[in-house]
């Protein structure tokens, strides 16, 4: 039979009827009778009336064995009624004791409930209700049918209908006194009180004088009831007190009246036998005692069990301590307030939360639990989180690795936070766009379309503070979010200045660990409690909390999570992965090769996070440029490759020597059938050179600028910073890519906005038109090819005459080594001052001379310095008009005053055996004086 067969009623067996009483047999004695005297009248045998005799004798052992069988039947019937009984009175005593046990369970007393520890604070049906007073004869749910067949039956039913030793109990609230001599009577209140804790958790039960316990229950105030803040009171004092309590046990003296108060009253008679007056009804009990001793180790065992649970605010609690919860919503449970579980449900209590605290008193820990809490037998499906830490710490590391969480963002890498929490715009989107497809109104509506998001944010200040347009999208989220199925949990240190009232209108869920100053609390408590908390680090975890449907706040315990707790959960969840609500990062290398199209020039891949796409950056068709900013190691160089790698026809590259660089701007200027113009490093190059030059190469790459639409040309400039006249250069171009720059105020002189602004980004990743790109880059590349050397000069003869040639040489010019060099050569060398003593520039006296030496036709060399030059101004002026005059490049400063010309020669390099040669009519042309 199963255990509830107590109220199935057993059955008394039948009683057998009596067994018929056996018939005389009188045909069976008349007829042998009647044939006997037959056969003697036709025989006339005398010995044929021997056969008389035959019919009374059988039909005597007839009767007899009838009477013999009757006997039989009976004592058949008497045993099988006796076997009945006997299995009746054991299914009786079987019955009873599984009674008596679920009795027992139902409601124990102390000595059960140490026994069995997992009895302790069990909430079972009815038990709360009760208070055990002692055992005892009681009614039993068992009844026996039908009707007894003796007295034996008779005692067997009275016997069903009384259950011994059974728990004998009164209402939790009815009060009892215990009537007695105190050494009898306190180990029985103390037993009571005891049991009373025993069954009840603080918060449900509260001790309201632990001092007046105390002297009853010894280390009563060590009891975690002592410091429960709610549940009913009770109060082991006097007769007086007893009025005010909910559950009163009072010890009267042996003479003394029972207090009004108490209902039931336990009159001891031995130290184990007392006598309950309770409703009218009088029986004796076997009281229960509890000694001191055995006090005590209770006391120590409750209040070792109420530090494990952490129902007391120097304990430490673990979630695994604390039930899985409803599945309902989004029901967590947190910790224990009161001594019961708190449980949070986003769904019914938010739809947000805000959390505030100072640093170490445990925010970072309840965030911890309440999303692991909230994963507990819960699927990706339902629920996913996108974790965002803002302080530089880790607390969301252990979170990581459960396949709810999305991600995991940290100040250390701003700009990926950033990104991501932007990306919630186009999440936003999504499941509006998700909700109209299933014509659902809210998530709820959408059935299991759509997972619940929860955006959990530690140090939410620190992020608003940083990125102040975020207050928009968080007060978009709190407002729009339950619908939608968007929850927050922002939690700061401090309240002021961090949650505007578009976030707190719609989070009625707040909690408050302890502030540092009062206005704190009330901003979000409306009390000032929680600047009143305690500070010790036994405190660490305590916070307050109110939610929608509290009054008053609540205090709240909460418990650790433990990475064993964090193992269990992913492993219950399955191998399945939450689906990020945005796109991964740009990836730090963009193979061109991987996104170049035909015909067109593409740069790279875009990033918008909150259109949740990546597309490719094309270079518009017909743009006459774009300029590239970017400090050392940005990929300037490779950005330019990248357009150089994609163009039809071979760009004009301009090289990074200040010489090539003149030639080929001038060339880009005078020659405008170039397709395009790559000009790396122009502010570089440009402080390489003199003032006067950079100024005319700024000028002249301007000029290509602003003719380059007309042309056609595609002119891509880069530099390391804009300043000066540069900056009105890269003005005129249409387009420009910001790559990584040393500070903000850079970035922001570049041309980008100061939020876009990202430290130690990877090469190649910068901005364009605000947006962010990832430039893609080439594969292997060959350099352009270093420009052409100038000409070497070599003094030459003329056809009629001498060739003549002026040479202007710099300050520290070894003249005896060149004077040797071009004699040498069969070159005359005549310093300037001697050639026009001797009149040697002067063309009559010249030709004069050269004929009377017979040698016509050979080269001659007037060098001298610049002054040396300036002084001969006729010699000078004859050499300007008729014959090739040579300028070092160390006379620069002087190069006007003595070739006579106003406009720039081609740059040279100082120091490097360059000069410029000038003829009549002709342009200036750089040259090499000497060979290398």
């Amino acid at each position: 039979m199963s255990e509830d067969d107590t109220g199935e009623p057993l059955r008394f067996p039948p009683v057998p009827p009596a067994p018929a009483r056996a018939p005389l047999p009188l045909l069976t004695a008349i007829v042998p009778v009647i044939g006997a005297v037959l056969l003697w009248r036709l025989t006339g045998s005398p010995y044929a009336l021997w056969f008389a005799a035959l019919g009374p004798l059988v039909a005597a052992a007839s009767f007899i064995d009838g009477l013999r069988s009757a006997r039989r039947a009976r004592r058949t019937a008497r045993r099988a009624i006796a076997r009945e009984m006997s299995r009746l009175d054991r299914e009786v005593v079987r019955r009873h004791d599984d009674e008596r046990a679920r009795a027992w369970r139902r409601t124990p007393d102390v000595a059960t409930l140490c026994t069995d520890a997992a009895e302790i604070w069990r909430s079972v049906p009815g038990r709360d209700r009760s208070l055990v007073v002692g055992r005892g004869a009681d009614a039993s749910a068992l009844r026996i049918e039908g009707d007894p067949a003796d007295d034996d039956a008779r005692a067997l039913r009275r016997r069903a209908r009384v259950l011994e030793d059974a728990p004998i109990s009164v209402g939790l609230h009815s009060g009892v006194a215990v009537r007695g001599p105190a050494a009898l009577a306190v180990p029985v209140a103390r037993a009571l009180a005891l049991q009373i804790c025993l069954v009840h958790p603080p918060g449900r039960v509260r001790v309201a004088d632990g001092g007046a316990l105390a002297s009853v229950v010894p280390g009563a105030d060590d009891l975690p009831h002592a410091l429960a803040g709610s549940g009913s009171t009770l109060r082991v004092t006097d007769a007086a007190a007893a009025m005010d309590a909910d559950i009163p046990i009072v010890v009267v003296e042996p003479d003394a009246p029972a207090p009004p108060r108490c209902a039931a009253v336990l009159t001891l008679e031995s130290a184990d036998r007392g006598r309950l007056d309770h409703e009218g009804v009088t029986r004796s009990v076997r009281v229960e005692a509890v000694s001191v001793a055995q006090s005590e180790e209770i006391v120590a065992a409750l209040a070792e069990r109420a530090r494990d649970l952490g129902q007391r605010i120097d304990a430490p609690l673990t979630i695994e301590d604390l039930p899985s919860g409803p599945k309902r919503g989004l029901a967590a449970a947190v910790g224990v307030g009161g001594g019961e579980v708190v449980v949070l449900d986003l769904v019914v209590d938010g739809p947000h939360a805000v959390i505030i605290g100072m640093t170490g008193t445990g925010k970072s820990e309840l965030l911890t639990t309440w999303v692991a809490g909230m994963c507990r037998g819960r699927g990706v499906e339902q629920i996913t989180f996108l974790l965002v830490d803002f302080k530089g710490g880790r607390a969301f590391d252990p979170l990581a690795a459960l396949p709810h969480v999305t991600g995991v963002l940290t100040d250390l890498d701003d700009a990926a936070a950033l990104r991501a929490i932007e990306s919630l715009r186009a999440e936003i989107r999504r499941r509006e766009q998700a909700l109209a497809d299933v014509a659902a109104r809210d998530v709820d509506e959408a059935a299991g379309a759509l997972a619940r998001l929860v955006i959990v944010v530690d140090e939410y200040a620190a992020l608003v503070g940083a990125h102040p347009e975020l207050h928009e999208l968080f007060a978009d989220i709190a407002a729009r979010g339950r619908a939608l199925g968007m929850h927050l949990i922002l939690a700061s240190q401090r309240a002021g200045g961090a949650f505007r009232d578009g976030v707190l209108a719609n989070a009625p869920l707040r909690i408050a660990f302890r502030t540092a100053d009062t206005a704190d609390s009330r901003a979000v408590l409306g009390t000032d409690e929680a600047a009143l908390l305690s500070g010790d680090p036994k405190a660490r975890g305590t916070a307050l909390m109110r939610r929608a449907a509290d009054t008053e706040v609540r205090r709240v315990r909460v418990a650790r999570c433990t990475p064993a707790a964090l193992d269990a959960i992913r492993e219950g969840a399955g191998t399945r992965a939450a689906v990020a609500a945005w796109l991964p990062p740009l990836p730090a290398r963009v193979p061109l090769a991987r996104i170049a199209r035909a015909g067109h020039v593409v740069l790279g891949l875009v990033d918008e996070p909150d259109r949740q796409r990546q597309p490719v950056l094309e270079l518009p068709q017909g743009v006459s440029g774009f300029a590239v900013i970017g400090a050392a190691g940005s990929g300037r160089t490779s950005l330019l490759r990248t357009v150089a790698e994609q163009l039809p026809a071979p760009p004009l590259w301009v090289p990074a020597d200040a010489e090539g660089a003149w030639d080929a701007i001038a060339c880009a200027v005078e020659d405008q059938s170039r397709s395009a113009v790559l000009f790396d490093d122009i502010d570089a190059v440009a402080s390489r050179l003199p003032p006067e030059y950079a100024a005319e190469l700024v000028a002249r790459v301007e000029r290509a600028v602003r003719e380059a639409r007309a042309h056609g040309t595609l002119i891509v400039l880069s530099a390391a910073r804009i300043a000066g006249p540069l900056s009105r250069v890269v003005e005129l171009l249409p387009h420009r890519a910001v790559l990584s720059m040393p500070t903000r105020a850079d970035h922001v002189a570049a041309g980008g906005e100061a939020r876009g602004f990202v430290r130690d980004q990877p090469a190649g990743r910068g901005r364009w038109s605000g947006a962010l790109v990832q430039f893609a880059e080439t594969g292997p590349w060959a350099p352009p090819r270093e420009p052409a050397r100038p000409p070497l000069w070599v003094p030459a003869a003329g056809d009629d005459g001498p060739g003549m040639t002026g040479l202007v040489t710099g300050p520290g010019s070894d003249l005896a080594e060149m004077r040797s060099r071009y004699e040498q050569r069969g070159v005359r060398v005549m310093p300037v001052e001697q050639a026009a003593a001797a009149g040697v520039l002067s063309e009559p006296v010249m030709s004069a001379s050269t004929a009377a030496s017979g040698r016509v036709g050979e080269p001659l060399v007037v060098h001298g310095s610049p002054e040396s030059w300036l002084a001969q101004w006729r010699p000078l002026a004859a050499m300007r008009e008729r014959y090739e005059l040579v300028i070092a490049a160390e006379c620069a400063a002087e190069f006007r005053a003595i070739s006579g010309r106003r406009e720039l020669p081609p740059y040279a390099l100082p120091s490097a055996g360059r000069a410029w040669h000038l003829m009549p009519g002709a342009p200036v042309r750089r040259v090499v004086l000497t060979e290398t």
